[in-house]
């Protein structure tokens, strides 16, 4: 293992045990939801991911440390600091060298979770080509490092706010299979469904687990997305989600933000204008990928066991 990793004592143990782990990012508590709620979230999905076979491991950057899985004081600390950096690829030397806080994006926490040989990774949405790309041509390095490193990332979809046709045609050219899990088209984060049919479907954890097992005889690059719908009872339909992303956005151009300040400003804008409801949907969807997330991590860690079994079989 990396010398800079440190791991929590729960996922240590759950390393030395062979148990399944599951990564989960930590800018959804830093720079994602507000106080308290960003910590209560943390916790439940955290218990939910035990509940369904696995360990939990969230990643963040603690005094230059990359941790692996966080102490309860760990988790306080990033859900309240003020100075927490968002870190990304191109943010994570710096932040190590300045023995810095930071949370971690789907991108960094993709590259912590290979390096501590963590193969499923739970989040919320993930970024991707930001709309009105051909004047600023803004996108995601979390699309980049999604054709790079071998993790799969369990999400509801691209974050609404993005382009996301443009965020699929992307990743096509990056060589990432996108499969909707139960579901033929892509989900759209606070919606279930969108208007963008997907090339691949699957309809259970065990169907993911057996793809991630032939990459891993390939030793294929990229990860494999899981796109998990929002339930339905929990979603705000399409119809009704477009215009209020589309007032966020005008309001974005007035203000001025850009950049990696883009994505958390028109959530909280979002938040308010849908006094809250987008906010409670954000966390159901989150909790409904780390069920998911937990049952692939349990087949494919039992598939992987089977073969370990079967190469110490000794045949007279």
């Amino acid at each position: 293992m990396n010398s800079l990793i440190k791991f929590s004592q729960e996922v240590e143990q759950a390393i030395n045990d062979r148990k399944p782990i599951v990564a989960l990012e930590s800018t959804i508590i830093s720079h994602g939801m507000p106080y308290p709620q960003n910590v209560e979230m943390a916790r439940t999905v955290e218990q939910i991911i035990r509940d369904h076979g696995a360990v939990p491991a969230t990643i963040a950057i603690m005094n230059g440390e990359l941790k692996v899985g966080l102490e309860a004081e760990d988790l306080e600390l990033l859900a309240t600091a003020e100075n927490v950096s968002k870190v990304s690829r191109r943010d994570l030397s710096e932040v190590i060298a300045s023995k810095g806080l930071g949370a971690t994006t789907v991108a960094t926490t993709m590259i912590i979770a290979h390096m501590a040989g963590i193969k499923v990774f739970v989040t919320g949405g993930i970024g991707g080509v930001h709309r009105g790309y051909e004047e600023h041509m803004d996108v995601s390095a979390d699309l980049v490092e999604l054709g790079q490193t071998p993790v799969t990332v369990v999400c509801a979809g691209a974050k609404a706010i993005l382009d996301l046709p443009r965020t699929l045609e992307y990743l096509e050219t990056q060589g990432v299979p996108v499969m909707g899990y139960q579901t033929d088209y892509l989900p759209a984060f606070f919606s279930s469904t969108s208007d963008y049919k997907l090339n691949s479907r699957v309809d259970s954890a065990l169907e993911v687990a057996q793809r991630m097992v032939a990459a891993d005889m390939m030793e294929l690059k990229g990860a494999h997305l899981v796109a998990n719908p929002i339930p339905k009872e929990h979603e705000i339909p399409q119809s009704e989600i477009d215009g209020i992303i589309a007032q966020a956005l005008a309001e974005e151009r007035e203000a001025g933000v850009k950049g990696k300040d883009s994505t958390p400003f028109l959530l909280a804008k979002i938040v308010e204008l849908t006094e809250g409801r987008s906010l409670a949907a954000n966390i159901e969807l989150v909790y409904n990928n780390a069920r998911l997330g937990a049952e692939i991590a349990a087949e494919y860690h039992q598939i992987k066991n089977a073969q370990e079994a079967m190469k110490n079989i000794s045949f007279v």
